[in-house]
């Protein structure tokens, strides 16, 4: 009688249910920073080609952007730089800056801070596991439940104080703005979501921090570019009332905590050449004439 062949046994693994599955090894550091940098670029190309009415040039590009995965793929690439061995969740700096006003306020009044997180990924980071803030997250693309699929330049501007902000966290948002007068009306819009100083005069504990607006940079967007560095950022902040109160700088990232004072002074920053050099990035934000209201600033109220 003919023996029968014995079949080879399959692994636990090939029998595990499919959520059980083995999950696919993380993509390299050299591979997440080169997608999140040619979607930054696909993205400027783009911008660019809207303003020239190239409808053929933005559909090629739409094709390379979702060649590339689409806005999901740069939103996974994101969030591989949030794990532990990437540098980690960037909340957590801006805990360790707050922690111990946070506990004085807390064991005072205990009313929670709210704050808006502007391109949400995780709704499992520092700030949302430290049990001190009512947090509303919104992001272009959800990527889960808790966060709401909004356009912060399109989000409904307050009606009144009760939908305003204590901070705002913009954390690695501005630079995936692809022009520079974009990311300057970013920044000034910020101010229309926070609440007034006048407001913590009460809170001694948080007078030093709030209203604030935190915000993450990668660092040679501030360290090397032709057009921007740390002076002019907080020229460019301080008019439009912000001070900055913190702020950390490592090989990868600048962090910033800004309080807002007021309403500023109105400056113009136009896009000017501040550091050459060849090996100089184009990062670069520009800020245009202020408004009071509908009416447009003076000219002589505005720096040339």
């Amino acid at each position: 009688m003919a023996l029968k062949k014995k079949r080879p046994q399959k692994s636990l693994a090939a029998g595990r249910p499919p959520i059980l599955q083995r999950q696919p090894k993380s993509i390299t550091r050299k591979s997440t920073k080169a997608l999140i940098n040619k979607h930054h670029l696909l993205e400027k190309r783009k911008k660019q080609a809207l303003a020239k009415g190239d409808d053929a040039g933005v559909a090629a590009i739409d094709a390379e952007i979702q060649a590339l995965g689409g806005l999901e793929a740069y939103q996974k690439a994101s969030l591989q730089g949030q794990r532990e061995d990437r540098g980690g969740d960037s909340s957590r700096v801006l805990m360790e800056w707050l922690q111990p006003c946070l506990t004085a306020h807390k064991e005072g009044s205990g009313r929670m801070l709210k704050m808006l997180e502007v391109g949400a990924l995780s709704t499992q980071n520092a700030c949302s596991q430290s049990g001190y803030f009512d947090i509303t997250r919104i992001d272009l693309n959800s990527q889960g439940e808790g966060i709401l699929q909004q356009d912060f330049m399109e989000r409904p501007l307050p009606k009144d104080d009760a939908e305003r902000f204590d901070i705002i966290s913009l954390s690695l948002v501005l630079n995936f703005v692809p022009d520079p007068k974009g990311r300057g009306d970013m920044l000034k819009r910020t101010t229309e979501f926070l609440r007034a100083a006048s407001r913590y005069l009460e809170a001694p504990s948080l007078t030093i921090h709030f209203p604030s607006l935190f915000l993450v940079l990668p660092a040679p967007c501030v360290t090397n570019s032709r057009y921007l560095d740390e002076e002019r950022l907080v020229g460019i902040m301080a008019s439009l009332g912000y001070a900055k109160v913190e702020s950390k700088t490592t090989q990868r990232l600048v962090y910033y905590l800004w309080r807002r004072e007021g309403k500023g002074i109105a400056r113009r920053f136009r896009k000017e050449e501040i550091r050459a050099g060849s090996t100089r990035n184009n990062f670069a934000v520009v800020l245009g004439s202020l408004t009071s209201g509908n009416r447009v600033l003076p000219r002589h109220r505005l720096d040339k």
